[in-house]
């Protein structure tokens, strides 16, 4: 028998520059590098910006088992990754792996489509569109390498892993068959 813990809460100090508004559950986050939405409909907890002086934001559920109290550290998690992500944004970088033919990327519509030719030595083409306001650039210094980037962590992450499943190879011995674009680096912009 699961014991109800009566009030469970978690508070997070919000970040100069950074402005917060809670309306039932609908989190907004704004910075200085746009504005950013996450909603928690779905939870039953109560989210809501606290004190006087210094703001916060604080995460409580009322008469929770423990195994519902888990999703307050999670919300706090992914509203810390909101307040990083409008402050300085969140970069991935990509590696290009061939063993024989070359990939041949480019960067279209301006950073926001990546296009894969001669993957294996196919012919068809892979189109992946970055989500949201990701944007992908070549890296400057290092050969086959790409940087994705955006405010939007879950975006960010997705785009990347777009791109890679865009690369996977199928009916092959995956051993042997290494080639694909992969998550090398992950992390804020500097």
């Amino acid at each position: 028998y699961d014991m109800k813990t009566i009030n469970s809460s978690q508070l997070i100090a919000i970040p100069e520059g950074v402005t917060v508004t809670v309306k039932s559950r609908k989190v907004v986050v704004s910075g200085k590098r746009g504005t950013l939405t996450r909603n928690f409909r779905h939870q039953m907890v109560d989210i809501s910006v606290v004190g006087k002086k210094k703001k916060m934001v604080k995460v409580e559920k009322w008469f929770g088992k423990s195994k519902e109290l888990s999703i307050i550290r999670t919300i706090c998690s992914s509203i810390t990754n909101l307040f990083k992500g409008v402050q300085t944004g969140y970069q991935y970088k990509m590696r290009f792996v061939y063993a024989h033919f070359p990939i041949n990327a480019k960067i279209a519509k301006d950073g926001k489509e990546f296009v894969v030719d001669n993957f294996l030595g196919e012919k068809r083409t892979r189109v992946v569109p970055m989500r949201g306001d990701v944007k992908i650039a070549r890296s400057e210094k290092v050969k086959d390498e790409v940087v994705l980037s955006g405010s939007d962590i879950d975006l960010v992450a997705q785009s990347a892993a777009d791109i890679t499943v865009a690369t996977r190879i199928y009916g092959k011995d995956i051993r042997k068959f290494l080639d694909g674009i992969y998550t090398s680096e992950k992390g804020l912009i500097e």
